[in-house]
């Protein structure tokens, strides 16, 4: 009797477009949510003499400076080597400067650490951005900036922080929740619409300023070509085109008449530090001209670098107002970029990302539940972001660099190979605007459900020769990339093998094999650094409990000597566990891999014997039921 086919299940439209990016190189995911929450306060911009990078350069300095290493915006998103950013900047006619990134108190202005003071929300988003939702609450009175500052500095750490909710702001629904949606008509072509809906009992006015800017590249490097923004209105439609060596021309298309500011993504050297300005026009131009009326801070002959659309509405009690715009590298010739095909592609963006939730969320989960996991997953989404740093130049322009006979100090010094210039998982675009390796490890297992390929592309990054360190180090963060992070990319490494085995009915065995050589590096790297005594043992510094310990075990020991960690050396032995079944896995292709295996084997024992040892040489307290970190000074060692 002949067997009946099975048939397979019918892709969505947004697997598809997964299977194209994969399968066909189309640049689906060329443009995404790639800019930062903050760049201001950050390592990479840090250039002070006392590596204090939060007071360096500060969120009041950041609407005048350019930036060196990235960018920051609300709901932003740029070409994933953000070249061309374009993000939401807003005014309320009340506070001092435009709103134009999230605020947010540093670590010596608040009382428990550095906390964004704003409200903002990744609402949605598919693995390729083919579809996205963010929404940010806009006070309409004047936005509480040293109220926040100065009682928070007030508090102690027994004190609850000081929110913004708590100042009053948002009392009588006297707010605008603004929505932005971007859509992909194209890889290149991206529709967006901006819903502002007045929550409050009366009319309130509102400035809506969509703003497209290049990264400064040209001050740091100028042997490159300076970008170019221009004025592109023709047959009636606002327009603003811009035109990159490297990327070509893109053109933001306004529907409406909004007024177009230009100016110049250059420091304000005038307001931040007294000297003379390289151009007339700088980058607060657009903040001066809305919010001080000083028209002359824009070009008059509607070119720059950095450019807006200053939309002005008034927005009823209760009311929705809308702007739509279009950033595209095409040029529009007769087609109407706002008729009615743009509604139409949104909104079957909007089914195209509700069918691909529904289509991988688990039967059985209630809506409830399957809403936290969609918005949860379009948070992990949202959270990618542009992380650039070439080590050799930041340090050379440190005078740090190691290879210099004459050379200062600076953090990263021994990472002077590293070149960091990938779209990269955060753990918060805003707080930790950094990748962080053991972080990245677990988001790899989070993203694996929506986007594999890119799961196993951000798990193998920290493994590419232009970040491991020639001694099988993974960088941490970028505070220290010395420091010390939990060794659990074996785990997340097995992990995505097993999950694309289970989604796709097959594996990938070079993926597999390429990622366990750099594992068994890193690896040997643990067991020859961290195991000073040679008695599997393992010291490690800041493995995860580093808001609850005594003091800060990365740093050196005021007793001097050295501390056997009991985390450090149970996650060796999941390690050497997750490298036994990679070596296992391996092995069954391969039989080269099983002396591999064996040895990995062989290092789970000796930690698992040494770990349970009683007394000095061991870990495990017989009466309490604990293991416990041996700290070794030069009189001897004791637990505790």
């Amino acid at each position: 009797m002949a067997k009946t086919a099975t048939k397979e299940p019918t892709k969505t439209a947004e697997v598809l477009r997964l299977d194209e990016a994969r399968e066909k190189g189309v640049p689906w995911r060329q443009c995404g949510p790639y800019l930062s929450e903050r760049q201001w306060g950050t390592v990479r911009e840090d250039y002070s003499a006392d590596g204090n990078a939060w007071d360096y350069f500060t969120h009041d300095q950041a609407r005048s400076r350019a930036y060196h290493w990235g960018e920051d915006g609300l709901a932003g998103i740029s070409d994933d080597h953000q070249r061309l950013c374009f993000a939401l900047a807003l005014w309320n006619g009340k506070d001092p400067i435009l709103k134009e990134r999230a605020f947010g108190l540093t670590n010596s202005e608040a009382n428990h650490g550095e906390d964004v003071k704003e409200y903002y929300f990744y609402l949605d988003s598919t693995p390729t951005h083919s579809y996205m939702k963010y929404l940010y609450k806009y006070p309409q009175n004047q936005f509480p900036y040293a109220d926040l500052i100065n009682t928070n500095r007030g508090r102690n750490k027994t004190d609850p922080e000081y929110e913004l909710l708590d100042t009053g702001i948002f009392n009588e629904d006297r707010y605008f929740d603004v929505f932005v949606e971007y859509a992909k008509a194209s890889p290149t072509d991206m529709l967006v619409e901006i819903s502002i809906a007045n929550r409050g009992p009366t009319e309130a006015e509102i400035h809506v300023l969509p703003t497209l800017w290049f990264r400064n590249t040209w001050s740091w490097w100028p042997e490159e070509a300076k970008p170019l923004m221009r004025d592109a209105a023709r047959r009636g439609v606002t327009a603003i085109a811009a035109t990159d060596a490297l990327i070509g021309d893109y053109f933001v298309y306004c529907e409406g008449n909004p007024l177009l500011l230009f100016t110049e993504n250059e420091t304000n050297n005038q307001r931040l530090f007294g000297t003379a300005n390289p151009t007339p026009f700088v980058k607060d131009g657009i903040n001066d001209c809305v919010v001080a009326d000083r028209q002359s801070a824009v070009n008059p002959n509607n070119t720059g670098t950095k450019a807006a659309a200053h939309y002005q509405l008034r927005v009823g009690a209760r009311a929705t107002a809308v702007v739509r715009l279009r950033l595209s590298n095409v040029v529009r010739g007769a087609e109407e970029p706002f008729g009615p095909r743009f509604g139409q592609i949104l909104e079957a963006r909007r089914r195209d990302a509700d069918e691909f939730y529904r289509a991988i969320t688990p039967p059985g989960v209630g809506e409830d539940a399957a809403n936290v996991m969609r918005q949860a997953l379009a948070g992990m989404l949202w959270g990618k972001q542009y992380f650039f740093y070439d080590l050799d130049k930041w340090l050379d322009e440190h005078r740090a660099d190691p290879l210099l006979a004459e050379t200062g100090a600076a953090r990263n010094r021994e990472w002077f190979h590293m070149i960091s210039e990938h779209v990269i998982s955060m753990p918060d675009k805003w707080e930790y605007p950094w990748f962080a390796a053991w972080d990245l490890a677990f988001h790899t297992v989070a993203l694996s459900t929506v986007d594999i390929d890119l799961a196993k592309e951000q798990l193998d990054l920290l493994l590419d020769g232009a970040y491991q360190h020639p001694t099988g180090q993974i960088p941490a963060y970028e505070w220290n990339f010395s420091d010390v992070n939990p060794p659990v990319h074996g785990w997340a490494t097995i992990f995505l093998y097993r999950m694309e085995q289970a989604l796709r009915g097959k594996t990938d065995l070079e993926f597999l094999k390429r990622v366990f050589g750099k594992l068994t590096w890193n690896f040997g790297w643990w067991a020859n650094r961290k195991d000073s005594s040679g008695n599997n043992l393992y010291e490690g510094g800041f493995l995860g409990l580093d808001n609850i310990g005594v003091f800060d075990r990365s740093a050196p020991l005021p007793t001097g000597g050295y501390l056997e960690q009991a985390d450090g050396t149970a996650w060796m032995a999941l390690y050497s566990q997750n490298m036994i079944e990679i070596a296992a896995e391996l092995a069954a292709y391969d039989p080269a891999y099983e002396d591999l295996a064996a040895n990995f084997a062989v290092h789970f024992v000796l930690i698992a014997h040494a770990m349970n040892q009683v007394g000095p040489d061991g870990m495990w307290d017989e009466e309490d039921g604990f293991y416990y970190d041996v700290l070794r000074t030069p009189g001897g060692a004791q637990r505790g």
